[in-house]
């Protein structure tokens, strides 16, 4: 039976998502807690990777590999390096890309991997119907491109040098990764981001701040899109 699979990085990502859900059974597997549940008629699989690139490969495979999950919905939060978002702004990607991943001493590309490329897509079918949803909600929602590395970008240098190599929107930590795995194993997955900080703004100073909120944002908006499928 056809799963689907709903990820965020932090718990704080993955509450709001878990208080639309009942009859949750919780599932040990591989140092993580998976959620299983029923929504609508549709079983879910629920879990929060924990921050980064590895883990949330590890966590996107499993649900993929092990729970038999068919597509693969992240929700999450971002930092905005594109100044037309502000805090709690959409954005669904289009495609992203691995800011950190650097063999250009070998003459390639930043984000350049033999046996890959610079940027992964995502599921064009999953992205119509959030922007669908969004429009039908009159809820302000960006595609663009998300760049993702191991580190929580602070440096203004960093964030104009992640937005001017890749066209940029938004910075986060995991979701190439769960593209990147998604593409390999043909997983249609969305990836969905509500902006926590901005460019113009002290990231560190804010984030917790405004963690809980762009998240519950991100997670409400994701349940509209899982009522349209």
């Amino acid at each position: 039976m056809a799963k689907l699979a709903i990820m965020g990085a932090m718990e704080e990502e993955i509450v709001p998502l878990l208080e639309y859900f009942t009859d949750i059974k919780k599932v040990q597997y591989a140092n993580n807690t998976y959620y299983e549940a029923k929504y609508k008629d549709i079983d879910i699989v629920v879990a929060y990777s924990k921050i980064g690139k590895v883990f949330s490969t590890l966590t996107a495979s499993t649900m993929i590999q092990k729970f038999s999950c068919d597509r693969l919905l992240f929700s999450g939060v971002a930092g905005g390096i594109n100044p037309e978002l502000k805090i709690g702004d959409l954005i669904v990607a289009n495609k992203l890309t691995q800011h950190d991943l650097d063999i250009t001493a070998f003459g390639h590309p930043h984000g350049y991997v033999p046996g890959g490329d610079v940027y992964v897509n995502t599921d064009e079918n999953l992205k119509y119907i959030a922007l669908e949803v969004a429009k039908e909600n009159n809820i302000k929602i960006i595609e663009g491109v998300i760049a993702t590395g191991d580190q929580f970008i602070c440096d203004e240098a960093k964030k104009d040098f992640i937005k001017n190599t890749f066209n940029a929107d938004a910075l986060e930590m995991e979701g190439a990764s769960v593209a990147v795995v998604c593409d390999a194993l043909n997983v249609p997955c969305l990836i969905l981001r509500a902006i926590s900080d901005t460019a113009d703004m002290d990231a560190e100073f804010n984030f917790d701040k405004f963690l809980e909120t762009s998240a519950k944002q991100s997670a409400d908006f994701l349940v509209k899109v899982i009522n349209k499928l």
